[in-house]
């Protein structure tokens, strides 16, 4: 057994040359790949000159063999077949050779580029997809490595893109896993550039994941041309380095002049210069020529290929490397519809030309990564991304710098690594969904060739100490070098740069700990690379850029000194750390460093002083009479709130304006809120004791005014964070000197405050926004309760209802959010509730809140900031039908545009149909019948996380509560298997089905399938009835039982005990490790070559099935269902409540398609073929509109 990689550490080996010159010297010309079919004893007779001549390496004649190249004779179908021929004729002639011959299969590229538009008026279009030329490319493979060819010889590569795409078939075909691969460039001049651009470095970083056997060129040019850039590709491949040049420059009537001798001799001083590992020839050469190429390299030792280096590299047109001995890497941060106001406005409006030159300038200003991401309510953003991305390719002053394709939804991130020909970095994913979901998402990563940022998150939430960001990524580290392969160097880690200066305690070592967690990243994970997003350090002090800057600099400063490698930042807010003014420096170093427990308060008065000094040209005259006393009150006009009056300081003033002498009492009041200085505070409510009747007129007098004026100027960005929790501190202190007399008023009522609940939606973890809109409520008088993070829809209106609350408040900065604010306006629509809810944080908008939330709940409003919510908290509260009517104003004038905009686009797109070779072809799998589960068979799946979030736990939260609440779960479990008082019954059927428009077809059935316009169906996921055969689908219901019902019922409405309440959580749980078993049971199940099928079990009712009456078909059609014991309301509500009844599909690409608003017409067609009546339409349907 020869081992190529040891026979090329002893001498130079010698690829083969022309195949089509030798056809072209024999007669045949067209379609080279057709004569493997025709005239194989030809082709046969051609490898064995050429191994005669000295080739080491044969090249199978399979360059077009792929249905792309073959559909312009018409021959698409025959692909797999030629480069079958070709590999076995190859096969045969290396088998017979008296030496040990290497058969390498040829894939061309195609003559289609999937980075260059074919249409310089259509930079978009493309005439095919990705994901269609790696199908292309994996029957080709699958045809040569069948044929039993050694190697694979990816040649004449011009578009790094269409070589990732060949790169991504081999992931699907097992069998080549072994097979070493060869990659060849063609430059389209001496420039060294590929037609699309591209650098030779650069298209090496692009395909370098593959971990090539070697790397080189191939056609284009001469030997004597190739001299110099193979100099360079041998100083940059970590690989071993093959060039086969033409014979020279073609001539006026294109063929190739150059001699043997004249080739072998410039072929030569490559040799000598040790640039070179394989050499031969392409276009125009000839055994010849081989021969003399193998005489001239002869003796000659081959080029040393050098140990891999721990640098990441990433690339674009041009090659970047992220290494700190060079400098820190700045990523541009403005083509992020989140974070530029601009760029977002320019894609919702199509105008990709201008932000494109948004990417140019950032580029021009330093950014050699761009961050680009298309998250928002209403985008696209997997459309947005690829057609921004082929915008991108097509501008060369764009495409030269690297991309980091930034997204919090996965099928974006993939879709932007299928559209960029360089290597990418993914921003990002992280142990959130557990370790099953991060280790697919990462291999899926490294196959499409691009480097992971992961973020410190895990299940139980986003890391915010330094022991959780170091256990975090150490956890992470082990899971991608270990388990997936990654690279050291791939690996990003962000530990989440947090706002410091906060005035809340919690905070003070977010700076700190981001810095020493870097520190140790680089000490312990070696070749890791650290990031982090740094605009967010100073989001405290927004609207004082001078404070920012001097923030982010000083940051900077020392998390680069700690290792920091990149960050997402832009360089317009940055300073130079020596040109800080000293104190400000002092403060700012204070305050991240947490070496001062005074720093906040410091650098507070510093940001106010610097704001004063900005606006000392200002006279404000100060009010005088009545109005001076509440002037900065809310005015009531008609019953409705108006606008504030100006208060004492002057509408623009900073808050730190020193107090005149001659200031009443309500002044110094107003005052001391704003100051957040309890200083005088006893003094004066004692003051106003003696003034006022009552105890609560000073709370609804100047101390209200105080914190409606803290309110305003928080809003218009001259108070901070800080400043407003120090004056919720002053509020506190003086309701506290006021409560001993409230509680002696003899016969005083209780003063009521309108009280809101308050809660980030379920799958969210950010609070940042949602806690400062709760400060300045809490400003305004309102009774905050704040229930957290990842709360679900039921915890937040159960808490409304419990506390008669006045208002609800939700909040998502994720667009994932954005679906569980439409499940919750949903689910107030059903309980029949009134309570408005406001919406707001970075994914909500005014446009999402009236095309998309108010039709689902009349009561529902956007509340753009802190601020805002707090304007229109009050409104609603002083005059709810006025501001209600005033708000649906707004939301249908909104709808309306939005109507208009929906016209001016074209029709939907379509997703693209799968080809017929993901799916699975033959007999169904086997059906399981009533199958009895054991507990101890489905405890492996038992979900914690899910059990504690019955309980309406957040995962990391309550600690001992959970611990109790697990050994109390335990327990209940041990009792049912001890007494045998469960019963897990699962049934599922499989049959052979394809789809025929969106409904999916058997012998024994039709299933219609909702499809989103534009998007996908469950229906893709089973072979469309062109493709002429069935693939496996199924269906399934399970149920958990723990006694008969009504005897020990312990449904929702029953259960108000802690142990009823305890066994429905752990009955519930148990339902869901079973489905999770039935996953593992399928997986097993599948045959070969679809192993890594995904497995999707979509249930009916939900999001991808949203038709519950799916339930009856399902259980009528499994076998013997009668034996699950699952009854259907008329609702089709199942009891046991732990019964879950769904569909069952199996294909490479199997998600879960989300049906939300669907057209009128959509859902007629569906209940058209589903045979509905009209008011089943409306009860099961109706919700989807």
């Amino acid at each position: 057994m020869h081992d190529i990689r040891t026979e090329l550490s002893r001498r130079i080996l010698i690829l083969d040359g022309a195949m089509g010159t030798m056809l072209q010297r024999r007669g045949l010309q067209g379609n080279s790949e057709s004569f493997n079919l025709s005239d194989p004893e030809i082709i046969g007779e051609i490898h064995n000159e050429y191994i005669k001549a000295g080739a080491d390496i044969i090249t199978t004649n399979s360059f077009s063999a792929n249905s792309i190249s073959q559909s312009e004779y018409g021959l698409s179908e025959k692909a797999e077949q030629m480069a079958e021929a070709a590999a076995r004729i190859a096969r045969k002639a290396a088998d017979e050779a008296p030496r040990k011959v290497w058969v390498a299969g040829s894939v061309g590229p195609t003559s289609k580029s999937l980075s260059l538009a074919q249409d310089i008026g259509d930079p978009v279009f493309r005439s095919y997809s990705f994901d269609e030329m790696s199908e292309a490319f994996e029957v080709q493979i699958r045809g040569l490595v069948h044929g039993g060819v050694d190697l694979l010889l990816f040649e004449t590569c011009f578009d790094a893109l269409n070589t990732k795409a060949a790169l991504y078939a081999l992931e699907h075909i097992p069998e080549a896993k072994d097979i070493p691969v060869m990659i060849s460039a063609s430059m389209s001049d001496r420039s060294g550039r590929t037609l699309t651009g591209q650098t030779m470095e650069a298209f090496f970083r692009s395909i370098q994941h593959c971990y090539p056997l070697s790397f080189g060129l191939n056609c284009s040019l001469g030997a004597e041309e190739m001299i110099p850039l193979i100099a360079e590709v041998a100083s940059f491949a970590t690989c071993a380095v093959s060039c086969y040049p033409n014979a020279g420059l073609p001539n006026e009537m294109g063929e190739y002049d150059e001699t043997p001798s004249q080739m072998a001799e410039s072929v030569r001083k490559m040799a000598l210069a040790g640039s070179v590992n394989i050499v031969g020839g392409c276009c125009g050469t000839t055994p010849e020529h081989i021969k003399a190429m193998a005489e001239a390299v002869k003796g000659i030792s081959p080029r040393m290929v050098p140990e891999p280096d721990n640098v990441l590299y990433v690339s674009g047109l041009e090659s970047v490397s992220v290494d700190r001995k060079n400098n820190f890497t700045n990523v541009g941060e403005r083509t992020n519809v989140a974070g530029s106001r601009k760029f977002a406005k320019l894609i919702a409006a199509g105008d990709y030309e201008t932000g494109l030159q948004i990417a140019a300038q950032q580029i021009e200003n330093g950014a050699s990564i761009i961050d680009i991401n298309m998250d928002d309510a209403m985008l696209d953003s997997r459309l947005e991304m690829e057609k921004f991305l082929r915008y991108v390719s097509n501008d060369p002053a764009v495409a030269k710098a690297a991309i980091m394709i930034d997204s919090s939804h996965w099928e974006t991130l993939v879709t932007g690594l299928k559209n960029a020909q360089g290597k990418c970095i993914v921003n990002s994913i992280s142990l959130k969904e557990g370790e099953e979901v991060f280790i697919e998402k990462a291999r899926e990563i490294k196959a499409l060739g691009a480097a992971i940022i992961v973020i410190a998150f895990d299940e139980e939430g986003q890391a915010t100490t330094y022991d959780r960001k170091v256990e975090i990524c150490q956890r992470a580290y082990s899971l991608l070098t270990e388990k997936v392969g990654v690279r050291a160097c791939d690996i990003i880690f962000d530990v989440n740069v947090l706002p410091v200066g906060t005035g809340i305690p919690e905070h003070s070592r977010y700076g700190i700990d981001f810095i020493e967690a870097v520190r140790w990243i680089k000490a312990n994970l070696p070749g890791c690379r650290t990031s982090g997003g740094i605009s967010n350090l100073s989001f405290s002090f927004r609207g004082n850029n001078e404070v920012r800057e001097a923030m982010h600099s000083v940051f900077l400063y020392h998390a680069i000194s700690a290792g920091l490698d990149m960050g997402i930042v832009n360089p317009g807010m940055l300073r130079v750390y020596d040109e800080i003014e000293p104190e400000l420096l002092k403060c700012v170093e204070d305050v991240i460093l947490d070496s001062d427990a005074e720093a906040t308060e410091r650098l507070i008065d510093k940001a106010s002083q610097i704001l004063e000094d900005k606006n000392s040209g200002e006279v404000i005259p100060r009010p005088e009479g009545p109005e001076a006393t509440c002037a900065a009150r809310p005015i009531r006009e008609n019953g409705r709130l108006a606008a504030s009056g100006r208060c004492l300081t002057g509408a623009d003033s900073s808050p730190s304006v020193a107090e005149p002498a001659e200031a009443t009492v309500e002044e110094r009041l107003i005052r001391a809120l704003v100051k957040g200085d309890s200083s005088r505070l006893e003094r004066d409510i004692n003051e106003c004791l003696a003034k006022y009747d009552k105890p609560v007129q000073i709370i609804d007098g100047p101390l209200m005014s105080g914190m409606a004026r803290v309110g305003e100027l928080f809003g218009a960005g001259k108070m901070f964070l800080p400043q407003v929790v120090k004056s919720a501190k002053t509020m506190k202190n003086a309701v506290a000197l006021l409560q001993p007399y409230i509680e002696e008023g003899a016969g005083e009522s209780e003063r009521k405050k309108p009280r809101i609940v308050f809660a980030t939606v379920k799958g969210d973890v950010h609070d940042i926004g949602k806690n400062i809109t709760g400060i300045v409520l809490n400003c305004n008088g309102f009774e905050v309760i704040d229930l957290g993070v990842m709360v679900p829809k039921e915890t937040i209106l159960e808490k409304a209802a419990e506390t008669s609350a006045d208002l609800i408040g939700v909040s998502g900065l994720i667009t994932p959010s954005l679906y569980q604010m439409e499940e919750i306006c949903k689910e107030m629509t059903i309980r029949g509730m009134t309570t408005p809810l406001l919406v707001g944080g970075a994914a909500a908008s005014a446009l999402h809140t009236a095309v998309k939330l108010a039709p689902l709940y009349d009561h529902v409003f956007y509340a753009q900031d802190a601020s805002a919510s707090a304007v229109l908290a009050n409104q609603l509260i002083a005059d709810r039908e006025g501001t209600e009517a005033a708000e649906h104003q707004k939301q249908e004038h909104l709808r309306e545009l939005y109507a208009q905009s929906s016209q001016k686009k074209a029709g939907h797109t379509t997703c693209d149909p799968f080809p017929a070779s993901s799916f699975i072809k033959g007999e169904p799998l086997k059906n399981i019948v009533a199958k009895v589960l054991g507990i101890d068979e489905v405890m492996p799946f038992f979900d914690w996380n899910l059990f504690a979030a019955i309980w309406g736990i957040k995962a990391g939260s309550g600690h001992e509560e959970l611990r109790k609440l697990r050994g109390d779960a335990l327990e209940e479990i041990d009792r049912l298997k001890r007494e045998n008082a469960c019963t897990i019954t699962i049934s599922a059927r499989f049959d052979s089905c394809h789809s025929e428009g969106d409904d999916i077809v058997s012998q024994d059935f039709r299933l219609p399938m909702f499809r989103q316009e534009g998007g996908r169906s469950l229906a893709d996921f089973v072979p469309a009835d062109e493709h002429g055969f069935d693939s496996p689908m199924g269906m399934f219901a399970l149920s958990v039982h723990t006694g008969s019902h009504p005897e020990s019922c312990d449904c929702p409405a029953c259960s108000t005990d802690y142990g009823p309440m305890l066994a429905r959580a752990v009955r519930l749980t148990l339902a869901e490790a079973a489905s999770e078993w039935l996953s593992e049971h399928i997986h097993k199940s599948l045959p070969q070559g679809f192993e890594v099928a995904k497995v999707i079990k979509p249930a009916a009712g939900y999001s991808s099935c949203p038709d519950h009456t799916l339930k009856r078909d399902i259980l009528r059609l499994l076998p013997e269902s009668e034996r699950l014991g699952i009854s259907l309301l008329d609702s089709c509500a199942m009891i046991p409540d732990a019964s879950i009844c769904g569909l069952i599909f199996i294909h490479p690409d199997a998600s879960y398609p989300e049906i939300r608003r669907v057209s009128q017409k959509a859902i007629d067609d569906y209940a058209l073929r589903r045979g509905m009546s009209d008011s089943d339409k409306a009860r099961f349907l109706g919700h989807l509109l």
